[in-house]
């Protein structure tokens, strides 16, 4: 299998503060940039690793200081990669509730497993549910039909 080799590579462990966490995200957006990414995919990665970094401090770590997350981004032209791991308990990601049934439309919960698994090419748990890791594939640039 020929893997592609990485044009930019972040391997690093935040605090679980979330200025740490948003700034760990700047450094993505901004290879993404470099690498020549934008509009949707951009925006779609965006949403996607805001809401796995939050989710690792806030509910995961739940900002204790005493532990950490554990970022690796790999950025290339055709697909980015990314891995969220907190020292937290973890969740059992394969039976959350659905936030689009009728009597769960007004719950702030479970909505950042499903924009993860609708906004990514494709995301996997860990079985501790303390880890994910999501891989973006850049989309094909349509032509012009004028």
């Amino acid at each position: 299998m020929n893997v592609p080799t990485p044009i930019w590579k972040c391997d690093k462990v935040i605090p679980s503060e979330l200025d740490a966490g948003h700034a760990s995200i700047e450094e993505l957006m901004s290879a993404l940039e470099s690498a020549g990414w934008e509009g949707r995919d951009v925006f779609h990665i965006q949403m996607a690793i805001e809401e796995a970094v939050v989710n690792a401090i806030e509910h995961g770590n739940k900002k204790n200081p005493a532990k950490e997350v554990h970022v690796v981004f790999l950025v290339d032209h055709d697909s980015a990669e990314m891995t969220v791991t907190d020292q937290g308990d973890g969740f059992d990601h394969e039976n959350v509730a659905d936030p689009t049934e009728e009597d769960r439309l007004d719950q702030p919960r479970g909505r950042g497993v499903l924009l993860i698994r609708e906004l990514m090419s494709q995301a996997q748990y860990n079985s501790k549910g303390n880890s994910v890791w999501m891989r973006k594939v850049r989309s094909k640039n349509e032509p012009d039909p004028t």
